[in-house]
């Protein structure tokens, strides 16, 4: 006589397997924190663009209107003063200071200058055009520096130059913020870059975006 041995039934008991859900949680809770740094890096962008802008509209707005900052109250612009005189004309070191001094005061360099301010400090408010804000800044900052010309330890007339740095200064700093901000795009959040490039003429040119 065969004896047959029963086949044992499913209890339908399990112990937990975490190993899968580990697994899916993890992925679940990636997909939030990537998504939270990305936007968080976008505020960050945003706010580092905002306060860039700001900084260029003050100045043109000081020496539009003369404050009484770094303009003094009755010579501004509009009373007749010149926004580019006192800075190139007091140019001591580097090697442009003729060239520099030549410029002082007249009435293109006025206009390029503030112009200049004006049109930068508009397009990083608002989040727009900012390749040509990068490379107008950027160009405005490098002929800055080169008027302050930080490498010099002394000026022509023998006195300490007081450069902090020989290399890098204020001026290098905004050059490489303009210029980030305009790699990472940095109108999209918190400006209308994303409606600017939906426009069909900065589609057809990139250069504008």
């Amino acid at each position: 006589m065969a004896v047959h041995e029963n086949p044992r039934r499913n209890s339908g008991f399990h112990l937990p397997s975490f190993r899968g859900n580990r697994t899916t949680s993890a992925s679940e809770s990636a997909v939030p924190a990537l998504t939270g740094t990305s936007t968080a890096r976008a505020y960050a962008f945003a706010s580092l663009r905002l306060l860039t802008g700001f900084v260029f509209l003050w100045a043109f707005l000081d020496k539009a209107f003369g404050f009484g900052y770094a303009t003094p109250s009755g010579n501004g612009w509009v009373d007749g003063g010149s926004p580019t005189k006192g800075f190139l004309g007091s140019v001591s070191a580097g090697p442009m200071q003729s060239t520099f001094h030549s410029w002082a005061g007249d009435s293109w360099a006025n206009w390029l200058f503030m112009l200049g301010l004006l049109g930068i400090g508009l397009a990083l408010t608002a989040g727009v055009a900012l390749r040509i804000a990068a490379v107008a800044g950027t160009t405005m900052m490098a002929l800055m520096w080169i008027a302050e010309w930080p490498p010099a330890k002394h000026l022509v007339d023998g006195s300490p130059s007081m450069s902090v740095n020989p290399f890098v200064d204020y001026h290098v700093i905004y050059a490489v913020a303009l210029i980030v901000l305009a790699a990472v795009a940095a109108g999209d959040t918190l400006g209308v870059g994303r409606l600017w490039a939906k426009l069909p003429v900065v589609r057809d040119h990139g250069w504008l975006r």
